[in-house]
């Protein structure tokens, strides 16, 4: 819920952002990564994976979903453009910035596709044994 309340609060400072575009996207993310989150938990229970596979997913979860909202917000102040070019249309930021936000996203995508694909795989139900 911290994220989700977050994403809402970004949602106000939108208009003051170098980028009230991108903003816009930080606060999407926020609002829609809260709400995953809260959705995982919900799962949380019936995932059949070891407890070590699930401390890893736990934080990778949380460093995905909240590193997702936190480099488009940084994205949106400094008017980065490289990792999103539609949302940053008519923007670029410093050498340094863009590559900050470039890394910081490229890293989400392979933390949230691995997150993601551990969960798919321990949903995967009870193997019937008949």
């Amino acid at each position: 819920m911290v994220l989700f309340l977050l994403g809402l609060i970004t949602g106000f400072a939108i208009v003051t952002l170098t980028n009230p575009r991108q903003g816009l996207a930080a606060h999407l993310e926020g609002v829609m990564n809260g709400m995953f989150l809260v959705v995982a938990g919900f799962v949380w229970s019936e995932l059949m994976i070891s407890q070590r596979l699930k401390k890893v997913l736990f934080w990778t979860l949380l460093y995905g979903t909240f590193s997702n909202w936190f480099f488009t917000l940084l994205g949106a102040v400094w008017g980065t453009s490289q990792m999103t070019p539609i949302a940053g249309a008519g923007f670029v930021g410093t050498e340094l910035q863009e590559k900050i936000v470039l890394a910081g996203l490229a890293l989400v995508g392979l933390t949230m596709v691995f997150s993601l694909a551990v969960m798919v795989y321990g949903l995967r139900g009870k193997i019937n044994q008949a």
